[in-house]
């Protein structure tokens, strides 16, 4: 101590020119950095420095020293620091990476352990031991690293580590100080950051000090705010400190850690600061009682914001209202021990009392009520304050005993009851509020709500919006109306229906009516829905007109099903314009779509489709004949508006108009109208040459000539026979019998001949056939 004023002289003189904090790794030894920088008391003995590791930078540099903040802005004038690399590489401005390392310098064994880390290397150690004569000390400290990396991920998964490790020297295990205050949460850059955008959210935002910029007093790129790290201990015995920082996993990225000079002193714990900040503030008329206890027979003065409470001589102090108080204590042997706490209050949620009103069924006063409704109006729509719960009485409430434990479905037991309902704050400070409990005396009478069933079976949909829309000129203008299916969600007011809705019971079904002015119940009713027959039809039916029967007309009918005890009226349209036709059934002589729209006398009414398509016989237009070959085909083609099926010299109809095989002849052809407009025919020849004759005049082929020729029929055609040497043998007249085998009366014997056969139109046929005899 005999050399402080003169090294503080050195000191001021040697680091008055920057703007910076300066560094100093050899002006004063380890044991001066713990006694005369740090602790600086002659109320702290026996201190004494046992060891000192760090880096040792070519005899010139060490990893830890002393500090002045040199007229900068850093928040300590001066005090020790410990660091992962070289010391001078502390200084500021922030414009290089922090990033040394140094031969053979090791991790701590101790520091893992308690932070349940591994791997640290770089490690600068401080240790010492001292005797303190009061009941807890504590010293403020700062944490700089460069592994802050402002909006980068790395902050969230990187950070070098530090401790502040103490034990009586009695024992063998440390207990590290060095924590994110009221938590077991060590300092870090992991556990104490703002919000990092893409990366993680902020940790103990509330003691992070800030990002720094380039003209920063120290070379780091973050810090933390100013923290205290406390510690109880018992008076006069002695204690062992281990005050430890080191690198994780490599020497990349530095840290330090700034001990703030003469901070390292006598203290008493009047407990944590009760701030907003921290979420833990007085609530409005609660009252702290304060306690600076330390033994022995000292004396006592308290202090609110640096002034004196006077007539307040004892070790505590019962605090109402909001500041920064002081304990001042001073020992027996002239020792001066103090502590301090913050103080502030939140003032009460401002709450209002309030009605909510029910609906009651048989309005003897007693129902169902949901009280969780009333948080609006009690709290004035306050987002920041919430209701706890609701209680039978106030003391109830105030204590919080006995929670109304289903305030959502809670049965009142007498009329016009009032329940208590505790709001409370975000810091758990609290107001009650009355709540009565009344119902509605309001009546409305719902009308039938009626809907067409569209095919009788007693279960439709209803447009549940239509119905509201009939309810609501009867009820307030804002008023809600709610649908249940059943008692049991009405009373609960759980399983609304809304929208379409189909009855569950058929042809009625009786729905809860809940209509709410606000939160309270206007009026409660029922209404019955009522499923009402439709007109059923057949179905929509197609027929035909037979066009060549006009103006005879036919008959078309309705289609209804269900007409008896509807008191059923017809109106008929013809392509959407009505014709004046009022009976179930009608006759018509024209082609069209055909509507009846039937009206029921309970107001429903359905329509069904008559489409009369229009029909006729055949017009036949042509008939191809492909003849005189192995498989004569005949094809008919027609025209008309009917459908149409075709037959050859029999009644057995199909839809081809194509015949093959057809043999050589006459022949008729019919063509039906499926659709019962009659038929049409046509007699055909088909033209053929027999392959041969026998003229031995036994009735059977005695005479050779062209078959499907007659009077009608090819009776132009021009036929030649030949023999087989081409000598011209016979011309036969078409309508005659034929050849008879003879030429000039003489017989010809068995042999091959030849035919020529001219159509008037000049198609030639000409082939062979056999005489046998």
């Amino acid at each position: 101590m005999k050399h402080l004023f003169f090294i503080c002289f050195v000191v001021i003189t040697s680091f008055a020119y920057g703007q910076n904090i300066q560094v100093d790794s050899q002006i004063y030894s380890p044991q001066q950095l713990i006694e005369d920088i740090l602790i600086n008391s002659q109320c702290i003995s026996n201190v004494q420095v046992t060891n000192v590791v760090g880096g040792n930078f070519n005899g010139t540099d060490q990893s830890y020293g002393f500090f002045d903040a040199s007229g900068s802005t850093f928040p300590f004038q001066s005090g020790i620091v410990l660091s992962t690399g070289r010391l001078s590489n502390v200084e500021g401005p922030n414009t290089s990476l922090s990033d040394d390392n140094a031969d053979n310098w090791g991790g701590d064994i101790d520091l893992e352990t308690i932070l349940n880390e591994n791997n640290t290397i770089n490690a600068t150690i401080i240790e010492f031991n001292f005797t303190a004569i009061a009941s807890q000390i504590s010293f403020r400290y700062l944490f700089a690293s460069e592994e802050y990396q402002e909006n980068n991920a790395n902050t969230c998964q990187f950070s070098d580590l530090f401790g502040f490790l103490i034990r009586n020297v009695n024992d063998t295990q440390f207990t590290n100080i060095a924590l994110v205050p009221n938590t077991q949460t060590p300092v870090k850059v992991t556990t104490v950051h703002p919000n990092i955008p893409n990366g993680c959210n902020a940790q103990n935002e509330t003691y992070f000090g800030s990002w720094n910029d380039l003209n920063a007093p120290i070379n780091f790129n973050g810090q933390t705010a100013v923290l205290t790290a406390t510690v109880n201990t018992v008076p006069n015995e002695t204690y062992h400190v281990k005050l430890v920082i080191a690198d994780e996993q490599n020497y990349r990225y530095d840290s330090a850690v700034f001990l703030e000079a003469g901070s390292f002193q006598l203290s008493t714990d009047l407990g944590i600061d009760r701030l907003m900040a921290t979420n833990n503030p007085l609530c409005q008329n609660e009252i702290l009682q304060l306690n600076a206890f330390q033994p022995g027979n000292n004396t006592y003065k308290w202090f609110k914001n640096s002034v004196e409470i006077l007539g307040e001589p004892s070790e505590t102090l019962t605090v109402s209202d909001a500041g920064t108080y002081l304990a001042e204590i001073t020992l027996n042997n002239n020792c001066i021990v103090s502590g301090n706490i913050t103080i502030e209050y939140s003032q009460n949620p401002v709450v209002f009392n309030t009605t909510l009103i029910a609906c009651d069924d048989n309005q003897d006063g007693l129902t169902t009520f949901n009280l969780m409704e009333t948080s609006q109006m009690i709290t004035n729509s306050n987002s920041s304050l919430s209701v706890e719960n609701f209680y039978i009485t106030s003391f109830e409430a105030e204590q919080h005993l006995n929670e109304i434990t289903t305030p959502e479905t809670y049965s009142n037991t007498t009329p016009q009851q009032i329940v208590f309902a505790r709001i409370e704050n975000e810091f758990g400070c609290f107001s009650i509020a009355e709540v009565m409990l009344d119902i509605s005396t309001n009546t409305l009478i719902i009308p039938d709500f009626k809907t067409c069933d569209d095919d009788d079976d007693g279960f439709t949909i209803f447009d549940l919006n239509d119905l509201k829309s009939a309810i609501q000129p009867n009820v307030p203008v804002n008023a809600s109306i709610d649908l249940y299916r059943t008692f049991t969600d009405f009373n609960a007011e759980t399983n609304e229906i809304t929208g379409n809705y189909t009855n569950t019971v058929p042809f009625s079904e009786t729905l809860w009516v809940k209509i709410k002015n606000g939160i309270d119940c206007y009026v409660s009713s029922t209404v019955e829905l009522i499923v009402l027959n439709s007109p059923l039809f057949s179905e929509d039916e197609n027929t035909s007109y037979c066009l060549n029967s006009y103006p005879e007309s036919i008959f078309i009918n309705s289609g209804l099903l269900n007409s008896f005890g509807n008191n059923p009226t017809y109106e008929w349209f013809l392509n959407n314009v009505s014709i004046s036709e009022n009976t179930s059934s009608i006759e018509v002589n024209e082609t069209g779509t055909y509507t009846v729209l039937v009206n029921f006398s309970n107001g429903c009414s359905s329509s069904r489709d008559v489409i009369v398509n229009p029909s006729n016989t055949a017009t036949i237009e042509s008939i191809d004949i492909q003849q005189a070959t192995s498989n004569n085909t005949v094809s008919v083609l027609v025209s008309g508006e009917g459908n149409y099926q075709y037959a050859l010299d029999t009644t057995i109809f199909n839809d081809n108009n194509l015949f093959t095989n057809v043999k050589p002849g006459f022949h008729t052809v019919y063509v039906l109208d499926t659709n019962g407009c009659g038929i049409v025919q046509q007699k055909i020849s088909v033209l053929g040459f027999p392959k041969f004759f026998t003229p031995n005049n036994d009735g059977f082929n005695d005479t050779w000539k062209p078959q499907g020729v007659n009077a009608q029929f090819n009776s132009e055609i021009d036929i030649k026979i030949f023999d087989r040497y081409g000598k011209f043998i016979k011309q036969i007249n078409p309508l005659e019998e034929g050849w008879n085998g003879t030429f000039n009366g003489m017989l010809l014997a068995s042999d091959d001949f030849w035919y020529v056969v001219m159509l008037p139109d000049g198609t030639q046929f000409r082939d062979h056939f056999t005489l046998k005899r």
